[in-house]
């Protein structure tokens, strides 16, 4: 049986003039659509139309949070470029985010790194996080470029390319010149290129990075943290060898 779009009037009304401590018994209503929308296209392209236009419209912060929940659900491309706007805003990046790392489209991803270079500090961070989540291989060179900046920053970009683990990836963290604690963040990143390239059998990339980071420490590591890393590099060099 077809959903009736009428009974969702009088929730999305609602739900326009919601914000916390409101009674919020409609969400019943609009949740059960949400459930029944993965299987009912006109359904999906109905309640994207509703919920596109509370995320454009002057709508309080806790309404945008519920439909991009709704939207990490059933977002489609249809949905990326009322998301993407709220990408740059500091109230409601985050939720933004959260419906663009799970939306299987391009476009979400473009959005992501279009983000990239329009935000700083935290929102930055979130993008990087995002796009790491994503697995998108495409920002590799633009999360690279961080690696030279702000030291969190240059920390939380370190951690993507490690995910990323790609060999633009691992390049850009050999690359980097890090001090501090940043070194320690790009040595791990470094690590986890290693065996993630172990994993898909390229043992000779593997081997180059462990063979670096080893040759780094020397054989007399200084700290608690330096023995535990070559110990790691020595590990892999022998996984990779066999």
């Amino acid at each position: 049986m077809a959903f009736d779009l009428n009974t969702l009037d009088a929730p999305f009304t609602a739900l326009a003039g919601f914000d916390w401590g409101a009674d919020a018994d409609f969400f019943k209503s609009i949740d059960a659509a949400v459930v029944a929308a993965h299987g009912d296209t006109a359904l999906r392209a109905d309640l994207e139309k509703r919920f596109g236009a509370l995320l454009g419209g002057s709508t309080s912060r806790a309404t945008k949070e519920y439909v991009c929940r709704k939207l990490a659900m059933i977002g489609t491309v249809v949905s990326v470029p009322a998301l993407g706007a709220l990408l740059t805003d500091a109230d409601n990046s985050h939720m933004a985010r959260f419906a663009l790392e799970r939306i299987d489209a391009p476009e979400a991803a473009a959005a992501l790194r279009k983000a990239l270079g329009m935000v700083e500090g935290s929102l930055q961070i979130g993008m990087i996080s995002s796009l790491a989540s994503r697995g998108d291989l495409q920002s590799v060179a633009a999360i690279g470029g961080l690696l030279g900046g702000d030291a969190t920053i240059a920390a939380a970009a370190a951690a993507a390319l490690g995910t990323l683990a790609t060999p633009e990836a691992a390049a850009a963290l050999a690359g980097a010149k890090p001090a501090g604690d940043m070194a320690a963040a790009v040595v791990d990143a470094r690590l986890a290129c290693a065996e993630a390239f172990l994993a898909k059998g390229d043992r000779k990339a593997a081997k180059a990075i462990y063979s670096s980071i080893s040759a780094s420490i020397g054989d007399a590591p200084k700290t608690h943290r330096e023995r535990a890393v070559r110990i790691a590099a020595k590990r892999g060099l022998l996984a990779a060898a066999e």
